[in-house]
């Protein structure tokens, strides 16, 4: 099992997606990258992420670079739909320097490669979120997300 740290807007909506893609076995919502290892603290420049643990037998970083693009807005800084601020930045993160080698190709490799916004980085600090943030869609299924709903359903398992 490997892991990376998708960064996509709004922490809950990218998890409800990620959870359900072929391939990976567990995600966990919290904070990329900010100066403090608590949740209680003022924003202290972390991006909103998500933990994705996945077997790469069965899906590969590029594939989920795939998948990620499939509901971000690679163009938009520190904005996914109607959250704003630089903590909705979307972004790349993982302590595995061959999985960012893998997303700077992929970003490389794209006719719009000199447009995109994602920030690819190595992660240097992870916080777990709240238990209240944990499976927030799957739990409270009508909540906010900036993903539409086709693109949030679209892989998932039943």
């Amino acid at each position: 099992m490997e892991e990376i740290f998708f960064a996509g807007g709004c922490l809950w909506g990218v998890q409800e997606f990620m959870r359900h893609l072929p391939g990976v076995i567990n995600t966990e919502v919290g904070r990329a990258n900010g100066a403090t290892h608590t949740t209680q603290s003022e924003y202290d420049g972390y991006a909103e992420c998500v933990r994705t643990q996945f077997d790469p037998q069965v899906v590969s970083v590029s594939r989920l670079m795939d998948y990620f693009f499939e509901i971000i807005d690679p163009y938009s800084i520190n904005r996914q739909g109607e959250d704003v601020g630089e903590k909705y930045r979307t972004g790349v993160y993982s302590r595995d320097g061959k999985h960012l080698e893998v997303v700077n190709n992929y970003i490389a490799a794209r006719p719009d490669a000199n447009k995109i916004s994602v920030e690819v980085k190595p992660l240097t600090n992870y916080v777990k979120s709240d238990d209240e943030h944990q499976d927030r869609l799957t739990l409270h299924p009508d909540d906010y997300c900036h993903i539409p709903l086709d693109l949030l359903h679209k892989y998932r398992r039943t």
